[in-house]
């Protein structure tokens, strides 16, 4: 099995950016964008960012609320957001946020939008129980043809990874709840607005680390998984598994950051290379003299020959004069 050593692409100049980075994601013009989920522990904002990977040139655009992922959209500038409790329109060029679905996960309370993935211009994202405590936070579908929000589930911890796949039995939906240590794999109708049982493919309940952000292989044979490790370890990990059978085929290590978020491939001109964010969070001063590169932006080779399918959300008539 290969194992890969990444780089530091990127080392965020504020500490405030650094406490929990994730969602990284191809843009059109060539940037990666992320997100930094909240300015600290008790912080109630976060950021948008605009990375040139070549450059290492870093824009940041401050939210109201706390960003679970940010998508690019067909509109220059514009990125999809679900923050706090509502999906919104936010345009970097102009810092105006357009709320266009709200009140969600409205029957319990101390929940806030998590991880996402955008298919076939639906949005399929999940939430997050502040306190990890409870089995309550809500998995949702914006559904792109009647502009309605339908609720999944709402009996998860942390909602994080996601993946789907068109096969013969229609959409496979490959999910993480991190709490939980399981990658599970589900049918999805979008049309009805309905999840099947979930059957467990990988699972890492007799391990240290949580599965976290997930995406597919180019191939879409194989799930990237970023493996967040709360230990004193002396790096961190993100993983590749066979779907098919759930075997390890290949890791990528972070040296001095043990709690990888996310994972994304991207193109550049040396080859297709694998982004991981890693976090500050839970980090005491003392722990994070042993993991100095926490809170980094890493970079490493792969063996893939595209980035994968990476869609922008179609912003269509959610703001009137969009063209």
């Amino acid at each position: 099995m290969n194992r890969i050593t990444c780089k530091i692409l990127l080392r965020p100049e504020s500490d405030l950016f650094r406490f929990l980075p994730e969602g990284p994601y191809s843009c059109p013009d060539g940037r990666l964008s992320w997100v930094a989920i909240q300015h600290g522990s008790d912080a109630v904002s976060g950021s948008i960012h605009l990375l040139d990977p070549v450059t290492a040139c870093d824009e940041s655009f401050e939210l109201q609320g706390r960003p679970g992922f940010a998508f690019p959209t067909d509109q220059r500038g514009v990125f999809v957001c679900g923050a706090e409790r509502s999906l919104g329109l936010f345009d970097t060029l102009t810092g105006i946020w357009t709320e266009f679905a709200s009140e969600i996960d409205a029957a319990v309370e101390n929940t806030v939008i998590n991880d996402g993935v955008v298919y076939a211009g639906n949005l399929i994202f999940g939430c997050k129980d502040l306190e990890f405590a409870s089995p309550k936070a809500g998995l949702y579908l914006w559904r792109a043809s009647d502009h309605h929000l339908v609720q999944l589930r709402n009996d998860q911890l942390c909602s994080n990874g996601k993946a789907i796949i068109q096969n013969d039995h229609g959409l496979s939906l490959f999910d993480i709840d991190s709490p939980r240590k399981t990658i599970t794999v589900s049918q999805l109708d979008i049309q009805r607005g309905q999840v099947g049982d979930s059957v467990v493919i990988v699972d890492l309940t007799s391990e240290d680390v949580f599965p976290d952000g997930m995406i597919l292989t180019p191939d879409k044979k194989s799930l990237i998984v970023a493996m967040y490790n709360p230990q004193d370890a002396a790096r961190g990990e993100a993983r590749q598994y066979a779907i098919d059978d759930g075997q390890m085929e290949c890791v990528w290590e972070c040296p001095g950051a043990a709690q990888v978020t996310c994972p994304q491939l991207i193109q550049m001109d040396s080859g297709v290379k694998l982004v991981l964010t890693t976090a500050v969070e839970h980090l005491s001063t003392e722990r994070l003299s042993g993991q100095p590169n926490a809170g980094c932006l890493f970079i490493g080779d792969t063996d893939f020959d595209s980035a994968g399918s990476q869609p922008i959300f179609p912003v269509g008539d959610l703001i009137p004069d969009a063209s």
